[in-house]
């Protein structure tokens, strides 16, 4: 993690109690998205608590290119240029099929409309370009890992 996210992450965990401060153990730095309006727009949903879950294909994971979400791992949550916008904590994490995804998570991504057809359009096309770069068929039957998270630390 560079410097000044470290230096983010410490002032917050510097407020807390030892015992709290202990039980975190798990800690990464990153934005969401793969662009910079969308990574930002991310960003500052998450600040105000509209977007409170995530998720990927959970490819990604099997191959190892990424290490699997886990309750309780604290995120640095960055804006497009690194800059450190708030922290939050995964609350929960799930197996999901991308045709078994519910109104009630689309919702709780908290983007465009919040519905569930926005849901199903945007990610479908976001991940048939995550399957196309990995030489893979996207289809309603790919596993997603849903990740459900709030705000610990912000501005």
């Amino acid at each position: 993690m560079e410097d000044q996210l470290q230096t983010y992450l410490d002032q917050y965990l510097s407020s807390l109690s030892e015992t709290k401060r202990k039980k975190y153990q798990s800690f990464s730095s990153g934005y969401f998205c793969a662009d910079e309006h969308n990574a930002n727009l991310c960003a500052e949903l998450i600040l105000i608590g509209q977007k409170v879950a995530t998720c990927s294909l959970n490819v990604w994971y099997e191959s190892g290119e990424e290490q699997m979400p886990a309750i309780g791992h604290l995120q640095v949550v960055v804006d497009w240029n690194g800059k450190p916008i708030c922290i939050i904590e995964t609350d929960s994490v799930e197996m999901c099929k991308y045709s078994d995804v519910t109104a009630e998570f689309a919702y709780a991504e908290g983007e465009g409309d919040r519905s569930l057809e926005w849901w199903q359009k945007t990610h479908w096309d976001y991940f048939a370009k995550e399957c196309e770069e990995l030489s893979i068929r996207p289809n309603e039957s790919m596993m997603l890992v849903l990740e459900r998270f709030h705000v610990v630390y912000g501005k």
